[in-house]
């Protein structure tokens, strides 16, 4: 039987509670799972894509199904590379499902890959990269959005 592969793509900027949910319900029906930290020039990190692989490899050292790299390509020809038959993302709202069917519909096109929708467990749908950027900004403490034994500078 081949191996399940799918990879998890995005900036992680930084990797919240809600990517680990996502992460490890995916080992539930995956034999293996690539955490694929996305490189775009045009955008403004936190930290370096260095810094957010480190952290992320960090998190799931003990766990040989996870892996974690970055990547600055199209996401389903990195899923190729990878030999991935699926794309797994998370889903927080409405909004999220329509871009994600959006996206996922040309991938298919382009490549045959799937892809596959989790829904964010209820208690964590409101947790966003981009919300816990922004309490951080103000120095608030963000511990409480980002997995046990994550720390972002």
């Amino acid at each position: 039987m081949e191996k399940k592969i799918a990879i998890f793509p995005g900036s992680f900027d930084p990797f919240t509670k809600g990517h680990d949910n996502i992460v490890r319900r995916s080992l539930r029906f995956m034999d293996e799972v690539i955490v694929c930290v996305g490189i775009n020039e045009q955008k403004h990190y936190l930290q370096s894509a260095e810094k957010r692989v480190e952290a992320i490899q960090n998190l799931y050292k003990d766990e040989p199904r996870i892996k974690v790299e970055a990547y600055n390509c199209l996401t389903v020809d990195y899923a190729k590379s990878k030999n991935a038959e699926f794309i797994v993302r998370g889903v927080r709202s409405i909004k999220d499902f329509e871009y994600e069917q959006a996206i996922a519909d040309i991938n298919k096109q382009l490549t045959g890959i799937e892809t596959i929708l989790l829904y964010t467990d209820p208690q964590l749908s409101s947790v966003s990269s981009s919300v816990v950027r922004e309490l951080k900004s103000y120095g608030k403490d963000v511990s409480q959005f980002l997995p046990d034994g994550l720390k972002i500078d």
